[in-house]
């Protein structure tokens, strides 16, 4: 099939920025931030014995949570954090809650994570992110959806920003626009 020339008009072509750089949107993008692939974030804690053995029971409740044994997972959590309260627990144990259907109780570990994560807890903080937006979205709170998808996308979220893409309010126009120049190709 010969491929058709199609002219856009400057307002279409914003508008198509705008789905495929929701960041451009909120001005985040005009901060010319470099932003990290999601797979190079790490967290760094400081090693102690007490670390080691709250680690120990996060790993044992998140096998227990891909198990599916949610009740045992959770106590395992919980005495993960009765040690150390660590952001990186509250965000493994807010999906164990999520899957429990304990939506209120996974939004206030999500909360909670994000005021403990550091700086140099960059994996946590971006996975606390893209799950409390999750959460938002399901909860048809798309505003807060959006900050915590641009937060993680900031952090290197490839989901973030698919994420973005997809609750953009220009989406249903560019779908709309795509029609109609296919249509007057025919």
């Amino acid at each position: 099939m010969p491929q058709a020339n199609l002219k856009l008009s400057p307002h279409d072509q914003q508008v198509l920025e705008s789905i495929f750089n929701p960041l451009e949107l909120s001005g985040m993008g005009a901060l010319n931030v470099a932003i990290q692939a999601e797979a190079e974030l790490a967290d760094e804690e400081p090693e102690s014995q007490l670390l080691q053995a709250s680690r120990e029971l996060e790993l044992q409740a998140v096998r227990l949570t891909e198990r599916g044994e949610l009740e045992e997972a959770l106590l395992r959590f919980g005495q993960a954090l009765s040690l150390m309260e660590r952001a990186s627990v509250l965000n493994n144990r807010a999906q164990a809650l999520r899957l429990a259907k304990r939506d209120q109780e996974a939004l206030k570990d999500l909360n909670r994570a994000l005021e403990l994560a550091t700086e140099r807890q960059a994996r946590t903080k971006c996975h606390a992110h893209c799950q409390r937006g999750v959460l938002y979205r399901k909860l048809e709170n798309l505003d807060a959806a959006r900050a915590d998808f641009e937060a993680a996308a900031l952090l290197g979220s490839k989901f973030a920003r698919e994420q973005l893409v997809e609750i953009n309010p220009f989406a249903a126009l560019c779908n709309q626009m795509l029609r109609q120049a296919f249509d007057q190709l025919k």
